[in-house]
């Protein structure tokens, strides 16, 4: 119930604030191309505050915050006074309409990069791409790890943290062919962070039959690359209160010795003989405070993704520190900032463009589509972690929703856009029965894109 309300509420705080931007882009231009803004509402349904300023807009603060408004004086809409109809949207000149819909999209895009000036100006604490083995028959089985390697760059892009190298490669996905380059770890301090020339040895992948499942995998592990982590101690770090390894008396702190009788080993062979043991008593023995200590455990049964039952006991290892060769700050200065986050919206522009491509050419499947319910979980997942990555996730939200509202659909900005540029090209609007019949399709299939992504969410709890 916490997790559900902490992720609501950073769900709507999030929301609030990007659906803000949105239409005061629209409002902002609006006012300055001299049209007479009625209403400015957060939110649909019922106002909970509303006043009225100076200007004589309504500001409005509703119950249902799953989008907003900017109500404009438009003669389509409604009788316009005729001292007023100079300040009417539509009597404006087609420039104007322009600059007034793409406004909202491009505040999307400004805010994207605020918040992602603030993240650096505070400093991100990351981890470099460091890998430490291929996997064989996979497309990266080709490079050569003899040593902790660092992945340099993506495409020719220049990565610097597992986040960015996640995105490069998330935008070839369907591509016939990736360009990785690699460099010895132990030469990473001869590079500068910032550097923009891909430096190390290059390889180009073989990716035409790359495929993976994003809620299984993730496209680093799918693509073969080994990821470098510390190395896993016996020391237990968490045992879960409604686990089984809990329920027998197992605690944090306590050291693995042994599983029925057989010396401690490995982690993975010690998770591998729990999951094979569904319901099935196992002996564990623990070392705490110098002595050891069995314990019987039932591991409770689950089904996992290929619908087969396996253990689980509810416990997880601790983890040596990471090298320090291996940690990352992200942080610049009070001016180099800005260009950092202009560059990082760029590449959140390009990377979601890619996307909505890869959706249509089939590349990527409407499995993959998000609705309100995971990105209420990423909200709250976010500002769990702190402020640095909640800024992260408004800045990749607010670039998703930029670019969704400038799809050509009609009921979106982008489908008004696309009516006024018919416009500038033949002289004349276009007919409104044809933008009455384009309205419906657009509602249509803006309909069909949130139910699937709905039904996605719900498959996904």
């Amino acid at each position: 119930m916490i997790d559900f309300l902490w992720n609501l509420g950073s769900f709507v705080i999030a929301l609030g604030m990007l659906i803000t931007a949105h239409e005061y882009g629209h409002f902002w231009v609006a006012r300055r191309c001299g049209v007479k803004v009625e209403r400015f509402s957060i939110g649909f349904g019922r106002a909970i505050w509303r006043k009225v300023g100076q200007d004589g807009t309504e500001y409005v603060l509703a119950m249902i915050p799953l989008g907003g408004y900017v109500k404009m004086l438009d003669e389509r809409v409604e009788e316009v006074p005729d001292e007023l109809k100079d300040q009417a949207f539509n009597r404006k000149s087609v420039w104007k309409r322009i600059a007034i819909v793409a406004a909202g999209p491009l505040a999307n895009f400004i805010f994207a990069i605020f918040a992602l000036y603030f993240m650096y100006l505070i400093g991100v604490p990351s981890l470099k791409p460091v890998i430490e083995s291929t996997q064989l028959n996979t497309p990266a089985a080709q490079i050569q790890v003899d040593e902790p390697m660092l992945i340099t760059s993506v495409g020719g892009n220049t990565v610097r943290n597992w986040e960015e190298v996640t995105y490069a490669l998330v935008g070839h996905i369907g591509d016939p062919e990736i360009d990785i380059s690699v460099s010895p770890l132990s030469r990473s301090s001869d590079y500068s962070d910032t550097e923009t020339t891909p430096r190390g040895t290059h390889y180009t992948l073989d990716t035409k039959g790359w495929q993976f499942d994003p809620e299984k995998e993730s496209p680093i592990t799918s693509l073969g690359l080994g990821i470098f982590r510390p190395e896993i101690t016996p020391t237990l770090g968490l045992v879960s209160p409604d686990g089984a390894a809990a329920a027998a008396g197992i605690e944090v702190g306590d050291t693995l010795v042994a599983l029925n009788g057989e010396p401690y080993g490995e982690w993975d062979d010690f998770v591998y003989s729990i999951k094979s043991s569904p319901n099935q008593a196992v002996q564990v023995t623990v070392r705490r405070d110098g002595e050891q200590l069995q314990y019987k455990v039932i591991p409770q049964a689950r089904e996992n993704d290929q619908g087969l039952m396996e253990g689980v006991i509810g416990v997880a290892p601790t983890q040596a520190e990471w090298p320090e060769n291996m940690q990352l700050q992200l942080e610049y200065g009070f001016i180099e900032s800005f260009g950092v986050a202009a560059d990082k919206t760029w590449q959140l522009v390009v990377v979601s463009i890619k996307m909505i491509g890869k959706l249509v050419t089939g590349d990527v499947s409407v499995k993959n589509l998000s609705g309100p319910i995971s990105i209420a979980q990423g909200a709250g997942s976010s500002a769990n972690y702190g402020l640095v990555y909640f800024l992260g996730f408004l800045a990749l939200i607010s670039v998703n929703l930029g670019i969704i509202n400038l799809l050509p659909l009609p009921v979106l900005d982008g489908g008004h856009l696309l009516y006024y540029f018919v416009e500038v090209i033949t002289g004349r609007p276009v007919p409104e029965k044809i933008q009455e019949i384009g309205f419906r399709f657009g509602a249509a299939m803006l309909l069909m894109l949130m139910s699937i992504a709905l039904f996605n969410d719900f498959s996904r709890l």
